[in-house]
């Protein structure tokens, strides 16, 4: 079985529990390919923690959870040395950092330090107690949620933590027929119990490592490279995406056209990808955005004064 046939059976198995959102899900499998976090910033009740819970069911990883709250410590995220009186020395106890995918509930509510906990975990793998150096079991992947309306009680994530997040990703109400077909199934079991792995965690690393060999042409590395020039240059972006953000967005083209069952990035990956990449790593000037315009139009507009390479079949 071909990467692109194991990788399609988790997103029809997430489909099974989450009612549309196939864009959705699609981004999620990218940033997971990519050992990206995701930023999933929306309404409560669209469905964040079922998406992250049916992604960690299905490729059979351990997933916990977290609720950040402003009394949360940073221990309560890593872990902590205990005393053991038993054994008469100090144990480490690990914290619910330790699994596959973390769900980091309303991380916007936790303090500035307890979020900063986080930064090791998601930039290098691995968390330091007391000195000492826990890895991590890859993949690790964090999904953070964030509701974007309340402002009381909440620290908003300053602009290099936000770097950290790999995609920051919008899940959308549904549509007339979606929210009927939710309705319908509220009424029945819920389909996450009975959700079952249609994948292990070596087929998804060996999709990982596959991700990387896909061609980047010159011409669509150029590409990339002049979309990022031109947020650092928009005479309405105060701050530009790094070459983070750069590197970022060849990753995850690459991660796309494998789900696409390709072994090149075409430009249009690249363009479609821009937004989820770039949006949360700029900031926009004051006057802008008191217009209002969504990151999406925005990206749009931006994109659109960047000429688009001639395809060549990824050579």
């Amino acid at each position: 079985m071909s990467y692109r046939q194991h990788l399609k059976k988790i997103q029809d198995n997430i489909q099974q529990v989450m009612v549309g959102k196939t864009d959705v899900i699609e981004l999620m499998m990218v940033s997971m390919l990519c050992s990206g976090h995701v930023l999933l910033e929306d309404m409560p009740g669209l469905g964040k923690t079922v998406m992250a819970k049916s992604l960690a069911k299905s490729v059979n990883g351990t997933f916990h959870r977290i609720q950040f709250t402003p009394d949360l410590l940073p221990s309560d995220v890593s872990g902590i040395n205990f005393f053991n009186q038993k054994s008469g020395d100090f144990q480490f106890r690990k914290g619910p950092v330790f699994c596959h995918i973390l769900l980091a509930d309303e991380i916007n509510r936790a303090t500035p330090r307890t979020q900063s906990s986080l930064l090791e975990a998601m930039e290098e793998g691995q968390v330091t107690i007391d000195g000492e150096t826990h890895l991590l079991e890859a993949p690790f992947m964090v999904i953070a949620t964030q509701n974007p309306i309340e402002s009381q009680g909440t620290f908003p994530l300053p602009e290099a933590q936000l770097d950290r997040f790999f995609m920051k990703i919008k899940m959308g109400y549904p549509d007339v027929s979606e929210e009927i077909e939710i309705m319908k199934r509220a009424s029945m079991k819920p389909p996450i119990e009975a959700l079952e792995a249609v994948a292990d965690i070596e087929i998804l690393r060996e999709a990982q490592k596959a991700a990387k060999n896909v061609i980047v042409s010159e011409g669509v590395l150029a590409y990339i490279v002049e979309i990022v020039q031109l947020t650092r240059k928009h005479p309405h972006i105060t701050v530009g995406a790094s070459p983070r953000g750069s590197i970022a967005l060849m990753k995850a083209a690459r991660a796309y056209a494998l789900l696409q069952g390709r072994d090149y990035v075409k430009p249009d990956d690249v363009r479609y990808l821009a937004p989820f990449v770039l949006g949360h790593r700029m900031v926009l000037d004051g006057a802008y955005m008191m217009t209002g315009e969504e990151t999406g139009k925005f990206m749009a507009s931006l994109l659109s004064d960047v000429a688009v390479p001639v395809e060549n079949g990824g050579k």
